[in-house]
């Protein structure tokens, strides 16, 4: 805990006792929220930095006083592997310094009357309360968008369901009275760990939680790209009546043109810096009915605006007779004779229940779903956990001379499509304090300037149509994901990095933050367009929010697992409705893709 303690003061330039402790402590907390390997690397980390701090100076590092901290800084960051160790270090000590040193903005009441929207009624029942073994006519593993629309579907055509879910329902009151940082670490597996390992390593994030994913995303709603549907096609996809099925989701989610009142100034900034370069720029389109602007969708809506599975499909689910098992872990699907027969599952306490049925669904999603099918023994197709696609995402920042204060206002507000022909789509997004994947600068005093002025900032962010170039590896409880970046798609993020500098330029930042850390200031096109000339692809600072394709669907059944009907190859009662079945990289916010899909499938099983 001194290791800790002194690293928070260090790279986080704290001079006051009080602040470090209670930093630190919140650190301490992130770490006890990831798991065992991320908690280790922690703490080792830590530990290196205050073992540097020894060889250096002869002191621990919180034995040193605020000067020589900062110039310990300044040395570790003028060489490479110190550079590193910072910058990994960096990214949960700013998720805690972020919760306790910045003003946390205050949930925007929404106008007139009936503050949030209530809880919608759900079926959930927690695993401890399952007897060992009971019957239904399809069990579906996951609550997710895929889930969800699936297990409707089957329950209104009369059949009993039981929903598996890993996580557990959430609240619109923890929502409005826990800190986001609290939900955060709740809301996401691992806490928000989760990272696809390679040169560089892409971050994760998967919800956990009754209504999967969509309870944290942006909400953002694109309708997938007649490009991509004519690719599925020529895949042996039936593509024929996707269009209906997009209608009938973009229905259930609400989905509408965000409107500009609660946009903010982070939104503005994006549509006024794209319009003067005449670029394609809109209010992107969002299952958010309702919306007030408060930044806080991946922590869960204090308003319950965002309208996620949990508050439209699940509870019409359960209104036509399905059921939700919560801290349900699938450890097993049963099979007898090449056909499903069930599925068994895994209390918190490690004792396992079963439900007997002849149609599994499985919907666990696209790191999940192979681990799955491997410890059932159903992971023998040779493509089974390769291919996926992740939308790498990058970010960048304009500093500007008026506050910005970006996390008041939609978290993910403005579309900006000029490039998407192209396979860069950029959105300004924003989250609350801390939360944000976006390194800031330096060490030290100057990361906590840095801080202290996170509110002139307007921040972008851009994700590309990626070659599947990752894989799912493991069999047991955790999923091993390798993914490694091609120089195309390196260069789509090069170009992605430019494209936004310019917007912020044009909009009047004073200068650009691009989270380089070779060059991480420019004050010109000509600067940021070398910074990100110079910099090596392992530079790039990446998250990817939407992996797919770990069980393609399609009708070669040497390259897809998955046949077009949604049914597994190999056996018979098995269906898969998550990303898992994708064909490729959809290009665009998938919710939509995803839950068409699913209701196609769905419509299907018998």
């Amino acid at each position: 805990m001194s290791a800790l303690t002194g690293t928070v003061a260090a790279l986080l330039g704290i001079e006051d006792a009080g602040d470090v402790a209670r930093v630190s402590a919140r650190a301490e907390a992130i770490g006890r929220a990831l798991p065992a390997p991320a908690r280790l690397g922690l703490r080792a980390g830590a530990g290196t930095l205050d073992a540097f701090s020894r060889l250096a100076t002869g002191r621990p590092l919180d034995h040193l006083d605020p000067d020589r901290r900062d110039a310990f800084c300044a040395l570790l960051t003028s060489r490479e592997p110190g550079v590193r160790l910072v910058e990994t270090l960096k990214i949960p000590l700013l998720l805690a310094a972020g919760t306790e040193l910045l003003p946390m903005p205050a949930v925007p009441m929404p106008a007139g009357p009936g503050g949030p929207r209530p809880d919608a009624p759900l079926d959930c029942t927690p695993s401890t309360d399952r007897p060992a073994c009971t019957t239904a006519d399809a069990v579906v593993i996951g609550s997710g968008a895929g889930g969800a629309m699936a297990a409707r579907t089957l329950a209104r055509r009369g059949m009993s369901v039981v929903v598996l879910e890993e996580g557990r329902r959430f609240t619109v009151a923890e929502f409005r009275d826990r800190p986001p940082l609290d939900r955060f670490l709740d809301l996401y597996r691992d806490g928000g760990s989760t990272v696809a390992l390679g040169r560089p390593p892409v971050l994760l994030p998967q919800g956990r939680a009754v209504g999967g994913t969509t309870v944290v995303n942006s909400g953002t709603c694109y309708r997938t790209p007649d490009r991509v549907l004519r690719r599925w096609a020529a895949l042996g996809v039936p593509v024929e009546d996707f269009g209906d099925h997009l209608d009938e989701v973009e229905a259930t989610l609400r989905v509408a043109r965000q409107p500009v009142e609660p946009l903010g100034r982070n939104g503005l900034l994006a549509l006024d810096g794209a319009n003067r370069l005449g670029w394609r720029a809109a209010p992107l389109r969002r299952n958010a009915p309702g919306c007030v602007g408060s930044a806080q969708c991946a922590a869960g809506c204090p308003h319950n605006a965002k309208y996620g599975v949990h508050l439209n499909a699940l509870p019409q689910a359960c209104e036509a007779g399905a059921r939700i098992v919560t801290h349900a872990r699938a450890e097993r699907i049963l099979v007898e004779r090449g056909t499903a027969t069930g599925v068994r599952a895994r209390r918190p306490d490690g004792t396992s229940f079963e439900i007997l049925s002849p149609r599994i669904v499985v919907a666990a999603g696209a790191t999940e779903t192979p681990l799955l099918l491997r410890r059932s023994g159903l992971g023998g197709h040779p493509e089974l956990g390769r291919g996926m696609a992740v939308h790498p995402a990058t970010n960048i920042a304009g500093r500007f001379t008026e506050p910005v204060v970006s996390w008041s206002g939609v978290m993910q507000s403005v579309g900006i499509e000029e490039l998407h022909g192209d396979g860069i789509l950029i959105e300004a997004t924003a989250s609350p304090p801390g939360m944000s994947s976006f390194p800031l600068p330096g060490a030290g005093r100057s990361l906590r300037r840095e801080l202290e002025g996170a509110d002139r900032l307007a921040v972008l962010g851009a994700m590309i149509a990626d070659a599947p170039s990752g894989r799912v590896h493991g069999a047991r409880h955790r999923a091993y994901v390798r993914y490694d970046l091609t120089g195309e798609d390196a260069g789509r993020l090069r170009r992605a990095l430019v494209a936004m500098g310019r917007i912020l330029f044009a909009a009047g930042a004073e200068e650009v933050l691009t989270g380089l850390h070779r060059h991480p200031v420019v004050r010109d096109e000509a600067g940021l367009r070398h910074a990100v000339a110079t910099a090596p692809a392992a530079d790039l600072h990446l998250a990817g929010f939407h992996p797919t394709g770990t069980a393609k669907l399609g009708a070669e059944e040497a390259r897809a697992p998955v046949d077009p009907s949604g049914r597994l190859r190999g056996v018979h009662g098995v269906h898969i409705v998550d990303a898992s079945v994708l064909p490729s990289c959809p290009e665009v916010n998938p919710q939509l893709t995803i839950m068409a899909m699913a209701l196609r499938i769905a419509a299907g099983i018998g």
